[in-house]
């Protein structure tokens, strides 16, 4: 249903032109959240939003998505291995993983070169360049990003939320 202007303003009067200050705040109140509050799934996705923000803070000098670190971590402590195996490895479609591995190249990160075992397929390999700046983003995330999880939650709840979250991903 579609109202005119004009049809909109000869319902307005002078004390629905402007809102009173109760209603005002009526509609700035937050949202009741009924059972999505008690879903498991609705808070885990709240906390990774929280957390992904937090992380890109922390490393915003270099320019890193989280996705694009863990990748640099593996790659360095995997060096030489297919892209297959890494994009599985973190849960990265096919397609998603190429498009971050051509932004990674081009930042001259990490090099994708032809197997000599299958020529169909290609070893990842940290450049010196990547192996920098995963040095710097690992101490940008350990001393901000995890200080702070760390300081939140004591090394006690950060164990037993890092092992159910393993449970989860493995078992569920």
């Amino acid at each position: 249903m579609t109202v005119s202007k004009t049809a909109a303003d000869a319902v307005r009067t002078p004390r629905t032109a402007r809102k009173e200050p109760a209603e005002a705040a009526q509609e700035s109140a937050a949202l009741q959240m009924g059972e999505l509050s008690e879903l498991l799934g609705y808070s885990l996705k709240r906390a990774q939003l929280r957390i992904f923000e937090d992380f890109l803070r922390c490393v915003a000098p270099l320019q890193l998505t989280p996705a694009q670190f863990s990748v640099l971590l593996l790659l360095d402590k995997n060096p030489g291995r297919n892209q297959t195996e890494i994009a599985n490895t973190l849960g990265i479609l096919r397609p998603n993983f190429v498009a971050m591995l051509d932004g990674l190249e081009s930042r001259d990160l990490c090099a994708r070169m032809r197997s000599t075992n299958d020529r169909r397929s290609h070893i990842l390999v940290l450049t010196d360049k990547g192996r920098a700046v995963l040095a710097r983003a690992k101490k940008l995330v350990a001393a901000k990003h995890e200080a702070r999880l760390n300081e939140l939650l004591g090394p006690a709840n950060r164990a037993a939320l890092r092992d159910m979250l393993g449970k989860i991903a493995s078992e569920f």
